[in-house]
């Protein structure tokens, strides 16, 4: 019989290597439906290998794709470790694109070091001004945070879409249904030469760093584990949890929207429908590779866009469906969620006891 316990210490070495052994897990449970495709495994992992590090120009496409989820994790991270369910990051995205492009497509009309924060600035506040209903929703009406930021997410695009095709529509984009496009002064800048790879990066690597800080070596961090642990103990020890709630959902929600901020101004210099292909959703497995850690949000979006940026050339070389990233991406979490149950409890093997034989009776 097999008997779970609960781990009294949980050695940080062990808990780095559990998420790599799930992803690890996961491209070997990948195996099966590439194989039942017809394709050579090996060759199709090394097609995915070259697809995603093969050349300088692959390293770009595989940052820049890294860009927007080490954001949309750590949104995610944030608001996990204090049990607040931000599932809104996708909805958050858009509205921080949203905010940046009617700012920066000719509103103003200031110098690069003015309006490249100036926009920042407006995209994280509305990304964290929408995080900010659901959160007070919880709060003060204890209304389920899960299903309040699902459906913000589709109204907010709806909204985005309204706005596309009315007051925010491109004059001169020949009927397409896209914004502006914004000015040239609040465009983040590329890092490299003809490639698409931008300061976007520095920026989302400089909020993990951030975000590590804050949680580990802040009381405001403190504050948020607790609440996270056990609300009731937070509040018997003082600690205001409503006023953490509404801190942590406005940094979660703001550091999506700043993901919104980087995709519309450092990649694709104005805003559509289809800014985003899932960055939102994606975040949160991100985040659960990560383990919830800030640092590890990076290493694990670098993960995860590998795999998408791999899966795209794995399909051009072996014509495999590119949909295999998706899969992967989802036996990813499946494999992170069964490796938490290691983490947490360690499995012990009890041989049963059998039942005492009665004495016979005597007649």
């Amino acid at each position: 019989m097999i008997r779970f316990e609960p781990r009294e210490n949980v050695s940080s070495t062990y808990a780095v290597l559990v998420p790599v052994i799930a992803g690890i897990a996961a491209l070997a449970l990948a195996a099966i439906p590439i194989s039942a495709a017809g394709a050579d495994v090996q060759g199709a992992f090394i097609a995915m290998a070259k697809g995603a590090f093969g050349s300088p120009f692959a390293i770009s496409e595989l940052l820049a794709r890294a860009t927007p989820l080490i954001l949309t994790g750590l949104a995610a991270a944030v608001a996990f470790k204090a049990k607040l369910w931000n599932i809104g990051a996708e909805g958050q995205l858009y509205v921080g694109a949203l905010a940046a492009v009617a700012v920066g497509s000719g509103a103003i009309s200031a110098p690069p070091y003015i309006m490249i924060p100036l926009i920042i600035a407006a995209g994280m506040m509305a990304g964290g001004t929408l995080m900010l209903v659901p959160t007070l929703l919880k709060t003060k009406l204890g209304a389920d945070e899960v299903v309040t930021t699902l459906l913000l997410n589709f109204v907010v695009l709806l909204f985005v879409q309204m706005m596309l095709e009315g007051p925010m529509k491109d004059p001169m984009g020949m009927g397409w249904p896209q914004s502006e496009p914004i000015s040239a002064a609040a465009t983040l800048p590329k890092m490299f030469p003809r490639l698409r790879v931008h300061w976007g990066l520095v920026i989302a690597l400089v909020s993990a760093l951030i975000v590590f800080i804050i949680m580990t070596r802040s009381v405001w961090g403190f504050e948020i584990r607790a609440t996270g642990e056990n609300v009731s103990a937070a509040r018997h020890a003082g600690i205001p949890v409503t006023a953490t709630y509404v801190k942590v959902g406005l940094v979660s929600g703001a550091l999506a929207g700043l993901a919104g901020v980087s995709e519309v101004a450092g990649l694709k210099g104005y805003l559509t429908a289809d800014l985003s292909p899932g960055f939102g959703y994606t975040g949160i497995v991100v985040a659960m590779l990560a383990g919830l850690s800030p640092l590890g949000v990076v290493a694990a979006a670098i993960f995860i866009a590998a795999v998408f940026v791999g899966a795209d050339s794995m399909s051009r070389a072996m014509s495999v469906s590119n949909y295999i990233a998706d899969l992967i991406v989802a036996l990813s979490l499946l494999c992170v969620l069964v490796s938490g149950l290691f983490v947490r409890f360690k499995m012990r093997f009890v041989r049963p006891k059998l039942p005492k034989k009665k004495e016979a009776e005597e007649f």
